[in-house]
């Protein structure tokens, strides 16, 4: 996978610039590529996966918020205008449960989560995160390679239930859809899943009631969590 190119900001967040094999294998369970948009010039840097959802070879297109808008599902772009206005103006963590057309006119159904990217001086630069393209759905065969790869899968059961219950709330997402996100975020970051599921049950009591502040907050939650797990349990 291409990593998005730049210097002195981390990505999502400090020292979490995504990884090639966490990436990668994190695509085993759903096809999922990075970005970071700079505020400075609203520059957009697209990894190859991202590029390949929409449709084009990777290297042949310089993504820009024109070209990503276009590429939108006509009942969605206001809100992704929207979300892009919120990020330029408040500098927080943000999420979007959206639709986008690729260049051959197929439409994705799509998650993009995203964390502040820093600077060396802890400014705020930018923004780096992940699409998460739900529209393809595991074969019988997948799910199978899936619960041998992951043994443990089933164990503590209750608290990977209730994480799932948790993300279907917050980004309107299917049981299955929210169950891709915490398989995702464990390859991301090479932590058990249900240390992963715990970890998000104890912080998303800590959230703030108000919906805007929470949802902000929940994203980043999402993305930083496993930095929060002990050694321990993280194996």
């Amino acid at each position: 996978m291409q990593q998005p190119t730049g210097t002195g900001a981390s990505a999502p967040g400090a020292n979490r610039q995504p990884s090639t094999d966490a990436a990668d294998a994190a695509s085993t369970y759903a096809n999922v590529g990075t970005f970071r948009f700079w505020f400075d010039g609203q520059r957009w840097e697209w990894s190859d996966e991202v590029a390949r959802m929409h449709g084009y070879e990777p290297g042949t297109i310089v993504p820009t918020t024109k070209l990503l808008l276009s590429h939108k599902h006509p009942d969605d772009r206001a809100h992704v205008q929207e979300l892009l206005d919120y990020a330029l103006r408040s500098a927080e963590s943000f999420s979007s449960r959206h639709r986008f057309i690729d260049t051959a006119g197929n439409v994705h159904d799509a998650i993009v989560l995203a964390d502040r990217m820093l600077d060396d001086a802890g400014t705020v630069v930018g923004t780096a995160g992940y699409y998460i393209d739900l529209t393809n759905t595991f074969d019988e065969a997948r799910q199978e390679a899936l619960d041998v790869a992951l043994p443990d899968l089933f164990e503590n059961r209750a608290s990977i239930e209730q994480a799932k219950g948790v993300l279907m709330y917050v980004y309107r997402v299917s049981a299955d859809q929210a169950f891709r996100v915490l398989q995702w975020r464990s390859q991301e970051t090479n932590v058990k899943l249900r240390a992963l599921a715990k970890q998000l049950l104890a912080e998303v009591t800590t959230l703030p009631s108000p919906p805007a502040a929470a949802q902000s907050q929940f994203d980043h939650v999402l993305l930083t969590m496993h930095e929060r797990i002990p050694a321990d349990a993280a194996d």
